[in-house]
């Protein structure tokens, strides 16, 4: 379900409609009314989640709803459970947060009556743990199968009935197992008590299993034309109930789906064939009809056994022998010999049934086994089990199956009794926590009354006792069973007998069984022809799904369905009871399947024997959260030094120094014998908070480093590419060889008004500064940026016209896109100019910091193209003109700028008509290169700081850094109009009398004050050193180089020196780097050699 169709209010919204309280504890009256009106506001709002403390509550809304899109997992991953609305992600989260953290096995047990939700919900949470647990290929495949197990099962396992579309008649149990690392690497499915007897008959207005109508439905032409499939009320055993389809089911959409469950979890194509042979095969037995022949029943059309034999591989007059007679073993004088008896009509349709519902329970029972198969995981280490099973039913008609269904129902609510409103209160007191008793119905006398085996002997005993002393069909047996319940249980207050049958007080209500049938069903009993008859199959998998060995001796009683089922449910309970539970109750608002329906006296009915009101007084007068000190003290160890990695001493006294170093107030918790417990969920999460907030603190320390680390890499990585592109080439600038490489020297995230001409969200590479000249030669500043895609010239105008005319607004002059750029040209010199040439006209360039452009232009240029951008060095240079259609100068095409050797390192430029001459002193020879990358490693701190700043969401001072280095090279170049001729480099004392002229901090009450008359009074009594003797002569200081700083220079990190011009500094080591090793004032550090002259 996505997240589209919600327009009146987003969910994630904090400005949310309100509707009742998000948690029942809340609620300022306890009583039903007050909870089932909170549920019904929430309900019409279309909030079908609901708290009571770490309970949820969900109602069936009926519909698809808006709030379950990949928006909203990300928003629960890792989310505390108040900070957002009520879901069933919050739950799913929290379960699989408190595995890893905890390192413990969790459960979830989802109840609720049939239609109420309970399939929908655990498909839920599968499908979020899914999405948040990461892994690789095997963990990919395993994910797959968990949600493809569902369609595949529902389809042979779920069908209609009158209360629930998509009813689960089966129950299951699915552990996803984890690795250590969290991710789910294996799973496990239990299945519990198919309601076989489906296949053959069920109530007016229901349906058989969805995959009858599915095969019907969705098969090809050649798939029906081979299994013999025509329409849905030609097959007995689908037209007895009169419903074939449903409003919000597609069979036909789902049949492809169950067959691609099947691909994903392995079975192969022909077996796959052999299960659809056999669904079509059940199909087909159900149109064998018998007649009476001479008090015996014959088959009464024998062209309807053709089907069935072929499809399931049996020859057709073996199968009318068996399902017309069965063999009989009898004991007669110690001998023992096998007779054929022959079956009356009634026995023969008993028969042919008792085939049909075990072709598909085995056929359910393989798909089981097929999926644990493709899952399987040779050792256990984590899992959270999901526990979908049948809810609570109440029919017209109630047989064996509702019985069995309303027992593991049962059984569901005493673990729930016995965890959140008896084993919670008795911990209280065990662990002398102040305590008022709140009474609560137990349903354990309900379920000994099912289950107990003696003292009296609970109504399974009884009904097994019977079925042990039946023969054959057994007429009577169920009167038998009703004869003995009456003399044992009679007197029981949560039994009654009527005329047909019993009846029980369950904890959801009285449900009145019909007994006809109880015993046969509880007997469960396939015969050894039927047996014998299957194994006789051509069909090797068919053979398979029958493996009895019938010769072998039979000891003792047979197991019962009853027996199983039992055995199956304490099973269960013993394997939640080893987990951490977790609870969804699911409510069902209504009987018509309709959204916003809601009748009160229903959900009134669910709220009462789902125990919610006491739930909520328990949970409101006790504590959200408790936990062993030890695992207190690991959870939280890391929020103070004291307690971290172990704390050393009494665990009751470090608990209250993790509490009181969070000041939580003494009135939120209470230290029992062996646990701490904590009253409110918020005082809770104030610790996960710290927690968190110092896990934080260490994870961006950790990535800190490493990203300074990778920065620096690719630092010396860029400066390498750069140098390679100009080696040989052209001179280099005696600054530009060893300079860091910022990126961006405008501080574009403080610049919406350039960032407006940007792609969204578009990566920016390089910004600054520059001059463009036009076809007269003309300077005009312009911005240049640089993304991956593009390169823009941004240009201000003064707006002519409107409301804001006079206003210098910020144009977009030109946008080149990098793959259409043909080539740049510079000169072989050490000048900054460079032309960008395009397809319709080239622009003239002077970027100061044309290495690092030029290279971070070459990539994106090879990215995009396959191939590397063209760098012509040439002393001429040609440009091609815009070509437009005003003034003298329209007639030319082209222009040229010619290079020649002059002085100085500032160009001098003269244009003429169509040429630009340019002379600047020579620089650095061709064949420079930067340091050696291991030494210039060391000397990309400020760099390496700021580009892992751009990767954290851009640099806080851009603006600065920018502006600082620019500092370093404005009005290096005249205009040519103005100064006629080159000049000298300022000297230091005009740099430093021009520093002197910005406005510096008074540092004066840094300096050392006078010593006034206290300094004289002291100096006056302060004894001779040495007692009068001479002065010894200082030990001679060695003589080191030294050097003079000519420009002042900012130390950009902590292994750098920082100086004035004119200050003298102590060489130690002379590199060839271009970084020195010196001292200054007592510190000793790295500078850079072209800012001082050797003394």
């Amino acid at each position: 379900m996505g997240s589209r169709g919600h327009n009146r209010y987003h969910w994630q919204s904090h400005n949310v409609k309100q509707s009742g309280v998000d948690d029942m504890v809340l609620l300022t009256k306890i009583n039903e009314d007050a909870i089932v009106e909170n549920l019904k506001k929430r309900y019409l709002d279309d909030f079908i989640f609901t708290y009571i403390g770490p309970v949820l509550i969900s109602v069936n809304p009926f519909k698809q709803m808006p709030y379950f899109g990949d928006r909203v997992v990300e928003m629960y991953q890792g989310a505390a459970q108040y900070e957002n609305p009520p879901h069933i992600y919050a739950l799913a989260d929290n379960m699989y947060r408190n595995m890893m953290i905890d390192r413990e096995n969790q459960c979830v047990i989802i109840s609720g009556e049939s239609g109420a939700g309970k399939t929908v919900a655990a498909k839920y949470i599968m499908s979020y743990i899914s999405r948040v647990s990461g892994g690789g290929p095997r963990v990919q495949h395993v994910k797959d199968i968990i949600l493809q197990s569902n369609p595949l099962l529902e389809a042979f396992g779920n069908a209609k009935t009158v209360r629930n579309n998509n009813s689960s008649r089966f129950g299951k149990y699915f552990e996803i197992q984890f690795s250590s690392g969290g991710e789910p690497d294996g799973g496990k499915i239990s299945n519990f008590l198919l309601e076989k007897s489906r296949v053959v008959m069920r109530n007016p207005g229901e349906r058989s299993f969805h995959i009858f109508y599915q095969l019907i439905e969705g098969a090809s032409g050649e798939q029906k034309s081979i299994l013999g499939i025509t329409s849905l009320d030609y097959y007995s055993y689908l037209n007895q109930s009169g419903s074939y389809k449903v409003d919000d089911i597609n069979d036909k959409s789902d049949f492809q789906e169950t067959m691609h469950a099947m691909d994903v979890i392995g079975i192969k194509g022909e077996d796959r064939t052999f299960v659809l042979q056999i669904v079509a095969g059940v199909l087909h037995l159900g149109n064998i009809s018998f007649k009476e022949a001479g008090n015996y029943a014959a088959v009464e059309s024998e062209e309807f056994l053709a089907f069935p034999g072929f499809l399931l591989g049996i020859d057709q007059m073996r199968l009318k022998e068996k399902l017309t007679s069965r063999k009989m073993d009898g004991r007669w004088g110690g001998k023992s010999e096998s007779i054929d008896v022959t079956l009356n009509v009634e026995q023969a349709c008993f028969t042919r049934d008792a085939l049909s519902k075990a072709l598909h329970a085995r056929i359910f029972d393989y798909l089981v086994e097929s999926i644990n198969k493709a899952m399987v995981k040779d050792h256990q280490e984590l899992n959270i089990g999901v526990l979908d099973i049948y809810g609570f039913e109440i029919f017209q008609k109630n047989g064996f199956e509702q019985f069995c269904i309303n027992f593991v129902n049962e059984k569901l609510q005493q673990i729930f009794i016995e965890l959140t409103l008896k084993a919670e209160q008795e911990e209280y007191v065990q662990e002398g926590i102040k305590w008022t008793p709140i009474e609560y119905f137990n349903n354990k006398i309900v379920c000994d009354l099912i289950e107990s085996k003696v003292n009296p002997p609970g109504i399974m005993s009884i009904l097994d006792d019977v079925c042990a002393t039946m023969h054959a069909k057994g007429e009577g047996a169920d009167q038998t069973m009703l004869q003995k319940l009456c003399v044992q249980t009679n007197s029981h207050e949560h039994f009654n007998s009527w005329n047909q049958g019993f009846i029980i007080h369950h904890y959801a209500g009285k449900v009145s069984y019909d007994a006809d049938g109880f015993c046969e069903r509880n007997r469960d009993v396939l015969f050894n022809d039927l047996i014998e008859l299957m194994q006789s199959s051509e069909i090797a998998f068919i053979r398979a799904l029958f493996p009895e060995n019938l010769n072998a001796d039979k000891k003792g009683r047979p197991t019962t369905a009853g027996s199983k089922i039992k055995k199956q449910a304490n099973d269960l309970v013993s394997t939640l009871m080893k987990c951490t539970p977790h609870y969804i109750r699911c409510i069902k608002p209504n009987e018509t399947k309709k959204p916003k329906d809601w009748e009160e006296s229903r959900v009134k009915h669910q709220v009462e024997y789902l125990g919610l009101k006491e739930n909520i007084r328990v949970r409101r007068a006790g504590y959200a959260y408790r936990r062993v000190f030890r695992k207190f003290l690991n959870r939280y160890a890391i929020l103070t030094k004291e307690s971290w990695p172990t704390w050393r001493g009494d665990e009751k006294q470090g608990v209250m120094h993790l509490l009181r170093s969070v000041n939580m107030d003494q009135d939120q918790y209470q230290l029992g014998r062996s646990k701490v417990f904590i009253k409110a969920p918020e005082s809770l999460f104030l610790l996960e908070e710290t927690r968190e907030r110092k896990f934080d603190g260490y994870a961006r320390a950790i990535q800190r480093a490493w990203r300074k680390y990778l920065a620096r890499k690719k630092y010396v990585q860029m400066r390498e590419e750069a140098s390679d592109l100009l080696l040989n080439k052209k001179e280099r600038r005696k600054h530009s060889l060893n300079r860091n490489f910022v990126g961006d020297y405008l501080g574009m995230d403080d610049r919406p008004e350039l960032r407006q001409f940007l792609v969204k969200r578009e990566k920016i590479d390089f910004a600054d500064k520059i001059t463009k000249y036009d076809r007269r030669f003309k300077g005009i500043k312009r911005d240049l940026i640089l993304t991956p895609k593009f390169v823009y010239l941004v240009g201000r105008e003064k707006v002519k016209q409107g409301p804001e005319k006079g206003m210098v607004k910020e144009v977009l002059k030109r946008k080149i896109e990098v793959d259409k750029i043909l080539a740049v040209s510079m000169s072989p010199m050490q000048d900054d100019f460079l032309i960008l040439h395009e397809q319709e006209y080239d622009s003239l360039l002077e970027c100061v910091f044309k290495t690092e452009f030029i290279s971070l232009l070459a990539r994106h240029f090879e990215e995009k193209t396959q191939r590397k951008l063209p760098l012509k060095f040439s002393n001429t240079l040609d440009l091609k003109l815009k070509k437009e259609g005003w003034g003298p100068w329209s007639a030319g095409g082209s222009r040229q700028v010619h290079f020649i050797q002059g002085q100085g390192d500032v160009a001098v430029l003269r244009p003429s008509n169509k040429m630009l001459q340019v002379s600047v002193g020579p620089g650095l020879p061709k064949n420079s290169r930067e340091c050696d990358p291991l030494l210039s490693l060391q000397q990309t701190n400020d760099f390496t700081t700021h580009l892992y700043e751009i990767s954290n969401g851009g640099p806080k001072n851009a603006s600065h850094v920018a502006n600082q280095r620019n500092s370093q090279y404005n009005n290096q170049r005249t205009p040519y109009g103005n100064q006629p001729h080159p000049f000298l480099p300022p000297t230091a004392s005009q740099l430093k009398d021009r520093a002197g002229s910005q406005h510096q901090p008074n540092t004066d009450c840094l300096k050392v004050p006078e010593p006034g008359a206290a300094g004289a009074h002291r100096q006056s009594n302060r004894p001779t050193p040495g007692a009068g003797r001479p002065k010894p002569a200082p030990k001679p200081k060695p003589q080191v180089p030294q050097c003079r700083a000519l420009y002042a220079y900012d130390a950009q990190d902590t292994d750098e020196l920082s100086f004035n011009a004119d200050d003298v500094i102590d060489i130690i080591k002379e590199d060839a780097s271009g970084w020195w090793t010196g001292r200054l004032r007592g510190k000793q550090g790295l500078f850079p050699n072209n800012y001082v002259t050797k003394i």
